[in-house]
């Protein structure tokens, strides 16, 4: 605050003494040499200088106070100055930025609602086409038939990620906890994705410590969840590899793990991996990858108060915990 005042007046200061050597120049070659003359008017200048400088100080205190303080909050930038012309000019200008910031930011939250409101109802169209082909694949013989499928498979996956990544943005209102049957979820999901698991002949095995485990959590967001980490597994595991799922009790905690013997993570890469878009290594063998589903994964854990650890070592495979 100090500081900010004395650049201020550092001019005025350098003015006043430069003045007064001029002054006191002008008299010593006109011949007046009486010193003591000349120091007293020194010191009342200097006085009154300091007596000036001061009054600004105090005076304008709080002004400095505020400018030397960072805004923690936009709102700050409403606080309430002293009177003073500067500072009611500062003021003014302060609460038109933030009337300006305030309307654009609106239209940007209008504009990026609208977009998202398009991008549901869109998902929603796309189901219903896709509903049709699956029927029409029905009539058709084998593998024409299963290949119709797996794309579909595919095309409504893609479209569930993208509809969940629209909906994490109001994910205070789109969310219930209540205690959830975590076996049901897992053998939900495993049923789900069994043409998955077909198509790479790849058969999870479950493994319940105890039926009946619950957990408080939302049952909707969990189930996405759970089925991003096993569809990605899927992925990165060979034909006839192996994937289990083990539902546990660890130290008064419910742990859920997903192993498999795939491909591994990259050391590198296993920090970024919940990086929205981060495909790394794998991702760039294989182009599928977008790196948006474990990001997903990631943002709902934390949304929902849970806690996700990796462990993978290349070649051996890769081991994802949940612990509730």
């Amino acid at each position: 605050m100090m500081k900010l005042f004395l650049r201020e007046h550092v001019a005025l200061i350098i003015v006043q003494i430069i003045q007064f050597t001029i002054i006191c120049g002008i008299f010593w070659l006109s011949g007046f040499r009486d010193v003591s003359i000349i120091f007293y008017s020194l010191f009342l200048s200097m006085f009154f200088l300091s007596v000036y400088l001061l009054y600004m100080f105090i005076s304008r205190r709080n002004f400095y106070k505020r400018l030397s303080k960072k805004i923690d909050h936009l709102d700050d930038s409403q606080q309430e100055l002293e009177e003073s012309p500067i500072s009611n000019a500062l003021k003014n200008l302060l609460i038109s930025q933030y009337n300006l910031y305030e309307n654009e930011m609106i239209q940007l939250q209008n504009k990026q609602e609208e977009h998202f409101i398009l991008l549901d109802r869109w998902i929603h169209q796309m189901k219903t086409p896709l509903s049709v082909i699956e029927l029409m694949a029905n009539e058709l013989d084998e593998p024409e038939s299963s290949d119709m499928r797996e794309e579909t498979d595919r095309m409504k996956s893609s479209l569930n990620t993208i509809l969940h990544m629209a909906r994490l943005r109001s994910f205070d209102r789109d969310f219930q906890v209540e205690l959830v049957d975590v076996g049901t979820v897992i053998w939900e999901v495993s049923k789900e994705n069994k043409r998955l698991f077909i198509r790479n002949r790849i058969y999870p095995e479950v493994s319940i410590e105890d039926n009946g485990i619950k957990v408080e959590t939302d049952e909707k967001w969990f189930h996405f969840m759970l089925t991003q980490i096993i569809q990605n597994a899927v992925k990165y595991t060979c034909e006839h590899g192996e994937i289990s799922v083990n539902l546990m009790q660890e130290n008064q905690k419910v742990v859920l793990e997903i192993v498999d013997n795939g491909i591994g993570i990259p050391e590198s890469d296993v920090r970024r991996i919940f990086d929205a878009f981060f495909t790394g290594e794998n991702g760039r063998n294989h182009r599928e990858s977008t790196g948006i589903g474990l990001y997903l994964v990631k943002e709902i854990v934390d949304q929902l108060g849970h806690q996700i650890k990796v462990e993978s070592e290349v070649g051996k495979g890769s081991l994802f915990r949940i612990i509730f």
